[in-house]
Order: structure tokens, then C-alpha cells, then sequence
């Protein structure tokens, strides 16, 4: 098993700086933060972007992967994006771990645009699924997609998707399916449960359609669950912790990632256990 830690980008750097500092310090296997323009948890929370925390996170950082948790075509244009990917993994030195995902509100609309449907913006986010993994592999891509298009996108220098997995959230069937063909791997939350037996059987019944579809076209993902979609806090204990990851073991898991605590709610803990757990390596 292998352990991450999403720190929201809600500090200054001057503050976060020593987080991600010390996530490393910790023995974490990967780091992760929010890609929003708004996030409806923390609405009325300052908020900052994504791709340059990553950034300075890889500077302050050597050896740690980093991870978008997870970008959306909410806001987001794959050839634009790409650049940005190749930037970033150029300065991390191949340590990103692209997240993806539909998105939601608010930032479905904060540019105007009219939400879609649930299945049209599955169908927006393969296609910028599809051409982001083009333009980072090919040179002088032509796109012409209801969505998205390109013209002559180039790939000066290499293509760097041998570097940068991408790693697909969902939790329906739809882009469950989608993962298991497409991705480098899968993020899930679950979906929301009264009880822990029932947020693990739909989780399980996920991760086992994900590996029978990978499996037939003869494909093998990393899989990352997020504990604290689970009912109550996964660092209420020591003892809740290691309960969850054996789990999510169980399952076929392969990492499992949780938030550094918060003193209020979303994500609200104590960063006590999270010290605990780090000073026993994780590990029961």
C-alpha cells in the first residue's frame, strides 16, 4: 500500500511552504492538492490555483510524487493544458501525477457557461481525456471534437506521457469503464453511504468492475481511494486508520489518500495521529 495526503490550497505559500515540507518528511508516497476556481466546501475560502502550488511544491520537495486532485474541463482546455503538464513535469522532474476528472459546481458555470447534463459532461471530459493524451504524446495534433479542437498542436521536445500517468476519477459505471480503458489509473471517492459497510461494498463492486474491464483488454491500473469520503474521519485513531487501510487492502487497493487535517470542518482532525502514523512509518 501506498499513502498520499491532499493539502487544500487555501494558505498563502508562506504558509502551505512547510505542509508539503513536511508531507515529505513524513514518508508519504505522494502529495495532492484541489484544482478550482471556487470549491463549494469552502466557498467563502481565499483559494489558491493549482498548477502553480504543484510548481512551487516541486521546488521545496525532491523526492515526493505530486498529484492535481483532480483537473476538470470546467475551466480547463487540453492543448493549453498540455503545456502546462510538460512545464511542470519538466520542473518536477517526471514526480506529477495528473488527476482528472467531470468536475462539478460551482465551477461548472463560473465562466458563464450553462452547465451540462451529467452524461454530457462525461462525454466532455473523455474527449478532453482523449486529446490531452495526444498532445502529450503527439506531434502536430489535429483535433475537430464537439467539445474541444486543434490545430497543429506540436510537441517540441519529446513527448512526456511515459513521465505523467494519468490517473481518472469516477465513481458511475460510465467512467469507471472508461478508466480501466484509458487511464494509468483510477481516483475514487465512493459514493455517499449511512455506514462504512455500505460505503466499502460499493466501492468494491467499482474496483471490481474496473479490474474485469482492464483485465479484458489486457490492462492493469493503479487504484487510489479516498478515505475521507468514508463515513466519519479516517484519523479519528491510529487504530480507525490501519481499520480503513485494511480494507481497502482487501479490495486490491493499491494507495489510499487522506487530507491534512483540518481545525474546522471540511476535513476536519488531528494532526496528533497524523504525526503518530508517520512516526511508526504508516504501518501497523
Amino acid at each position: 500500500m501506498r499513502y498520499g495526503i491532499c493539502i487544500l490550497p487555501e494558505m498563502p505559500w508562506r504558509r502551505a511552504q512547510p505542509l508539503w515540507q513536511r508531507a515529505e518528511e513524513m514518508g508519504f508516497d505522494h502529495a495532492w492538492t484541489y484544482d478550482h476556481l471556487v470549491w463549494g466546501g469552502l466557498p467563502d475560502s481565499r483559494w489558491f490555483s493549482c498548477i502553480p502550488t504543484l510548481t512551487a511544491a516541486s521546488m521545496v520537495t525532491s523526492t515526493i510524487k505530486l498529484g492535481s486532485y483532480v483537473i476538470s474541463p470546467n475551466f480547463r482546455e487540453p492543448t493549453a493544458l498540455s503545456r502546462e503538464v510538460q512545464t511542470l513535469a519538466d520542473i518536477s522532474d517526471g514526480r506529477l501525477l495528473l488527476g482528472l476528472g467531470v468536475g462539478g459546481s460551482p465551477d461548472d458555470g463560473i465562466l458563464g457557461q450553462r452547465p451540462l447534463a451529467t452524461g454530457r459532461r462525461v462525454d466532455r471530459f473523455q474527449e478532453f481525456t482523449r486529446l490531452l493524451d495526444r498532445t502529450l504524446r503527439e506531434d502536430h495534433v489535429d483535433a475537430d471534437g464537439d467539445y474541444f479542437a486543434a490545430r497543429d498542436v506540436r510537441l517540441v521536445g519529446g513527448e512526456v506521457r511515459s513521465r505523467v500517468p494519468l490517473l481518472l476519477a469516477g465513481n458511475g459505471p460510465r467512467s469507471v469503464r472508461f478508466a480501466a480503458r484509458h487511464g494509468d489509473g483510477w481516483v475514487t471517492t465512493g459514493t455517499g453511504a449511512e455506514s462504512l459497510d455500505e460505503w466499502f461494498g460499493a466501492v468494491a463492486a467499482n474496483h471490481r468492475l474496473l479490474t474485469e474491464t482492464a483485465a479484458a483488454a489486457g490492462r492493469s491500473l493503479d487504484t487510489y481511494l479516498s478515505l475521507d469520503f468514508a463515513p466519519g474521519s479516517p484519523l479519528r485513531s491510529v487504530e480507525h486508520f490501519d481499520s480503513l487501510v485494511g480494507r481497502a487492502a482487501e479490495i486490491g487497493f493499491t494507495d489510499v489518500i487522506v487530507h491534512w487535517p483540518r481545525a474546522t470542518e471540511p476535513y476536519q482532525g488531528d494532526v496528533r495521529v497524523l504525526e503518530e502514523l508517520a512516526g511508526r512509518g504508516f504501518r501497523g
